[in-house]
């Protein structure tokens, strides 16, 4: 039978069973609850949301990875900035190098007068000016001599150009006229934009004699600041040291003063030598000035490096073309020859007994100079490299040497024939026992 309204009014309600606690202390759904529904917690309220836990699929970024790339980011931006520091001043840099050493090349003649009680500054400043005084005397006195064969040589250049004309008639059976080669040589093209390439180019030659006066006061400046301050620079730069290595850095600075003023002493050997050399030879062609010219040519050549020997030896041909045409080849053929024995057989050896350094370490040394930083890095490889070498050879252990003739190069040709006779009769004593078993 159905059940009426009233009897389902009246039947008793059964008390619905509490949830059961979970571990984690929430309840526990009804399982007749449809899922995705969330489940009424006490007073018909729902209950709260579960934490949401990690996936690999949202797996959060490391917090050092954005810190590591700032930081590459600024390395990397200090690299480009010093990068371009560095070769915005390169030029001064050289020039500091080629100041410091200078200083230390008149670090002897300045010590002396000081330790005479004479003020440092007085004497670094008597010394630049004794070095500037005789360097400009010279100048002039060369200038002079010059501007007087320039003019000599224009006025005399019609002469030259009909002797020479003559010789080339009389030699290859031509017939040609100074008014005609004249006329060729002042319409030629070549002439004109020559003339013309010169006029523009007066500003530039402008700055760079003004850009080359700039750099050498630059330079004399700063080697009076490393002379006149010498003591005051090396206890500014002893006193960031600890003691021993206080004593290293002196060590290096004297043996860097005495390498310098070595090889100093070296050029100023090979100056006179070649001053001598070519003096003889001026004598000998008659070519005007010849004291003046062989002083030009000793110190030119030697301490103008890598294009030093052909202004050496141009302002002599110069000269000489104005005596005699072919005294100019005599003079070329001297100085090539001459500028040979100097690099093979003298520099080397002088070289190596007033710096101690190998021949061939100080020739290797001046083309590497030359390939890092021109014509400075020749000037000054050989006492870097020579003060290097004494530096390092301190902490270099060294042994006797055990008294072996192949030290010496001598080979115990004696020993090697009778080792030889050992091994062959070895040999054949091995062959013979061997086919002695076969049998």
């Amino acid at each position: 039978m159905a059940p009426t309204d009233d009897t389902e009014k009246n039947a008793p309600k059964t008390p619905e069973a509490p949830a059961t606690p979970s571990a984690a202390g929430s309840t526990t759904p009804d399982a007749s609850a449809s899922p995705g529904v969330p489940a009424a917690g006490s007073g018909g309220r729902p209950p709260a949301e579960l934490p949401a836990t990690a996936t690999p699929s949202g797996a959060r970024m490391p917090r050092w990875l954005p810190r590591a790339m700032v930081l590459a980011l600024a390395l990397y931006a200090c690299f480009l900035l010093g990068d371009w520091a560095f070769h915005q001043l390169v030029g001064l840099l050289v020039n500091v190098l080629l100041a410091f050493f200078l200083a230390l090349a008149i670090e002897p003649a300045v010590g002396r007068m000081a330790a005479r009680g004479m003020r440092r500054g007085l004497a670094t400043f008597l010394v630049f000016f004794g070095v500037l005084a005789t360097g400009i005397g010279f100048v002039v006195l060369l200038g002079s001599m010059l501007a007087g064969q320039i003019v000599d040589m224009v006025e005399n250049f019609p002469k030259y150009l009909d002797s020479l004309i003559n010789w080339i008639n009389e030699t290859f059976h031509t017939d040609l006229s100074r008014v005609e080669v004249q006329d060729s040589v002042l319409k030629s093209d070549w002439l004109q934009k020559y003339v013309q390439n010169s006029a523009t180019g007066v500003l530039d030659v402008s700055a760079t004699v003004l850009g080359g006066l700039f750099r050498l006061l630059t330079i004399f400046l700063f080697a009076f600041y490393f002379a006149a301050d010498g003591p005051r620079f090396r206890r500014a730069l002893c006193s960031v040291l600890p003691p021993a290595r206080q004593a290293e850095v002196l060590r290096a600075w004297e043996i860097a003063v005495d390498k310098t003023g070595g090889y100093l002493y070296s050029r100023g050997l090979m100056a006179l030598i070649s001053g001598v050399a070519h003096f003889v030879l001026f004598e000998i062609l008659d070519v005007p000035y010849a004291p003046a010219l062989a002083v030009w040519v000793g110190l030119v050549s030697q301490f103008i490096p890598t294009i030093g020997t052909y202004l050496a030896g141009a302002l002599p041909m110069l000269i000489a073309f104005t005596v005699n045409p072919w005294y100019a080849l005599w003079v070329l053929g001297f100085v090539v020859v001459y500028q040979q024995f100097e690099n093979y057989v003298l520099q080397p050896k002088l070289t190596s007994k007033t710096v101690d350094i190998h021949p061939a370490v100080a020739f290797g040394s001046v083309i590497a100079g030359t390939a890092l930083l021109g014509a400075v890095g020749a000037l000054i490889a050989i006492p870097a490299v020579a003060t290097l070498q004494a530096f390092l050879g301190a902490y270099v252990k060294r042994y006797d040497v055990t008294d072996d003739p192949r030290v010496h190069g001598h080979r115990r040709y004696g020993e090697a024939v009778v080792a030889r006779l050992q091994k062959a009769l070895q040999h054949k004593k091995e062959s013979a026992a061997g086919s002695g078993e076969d049998a």
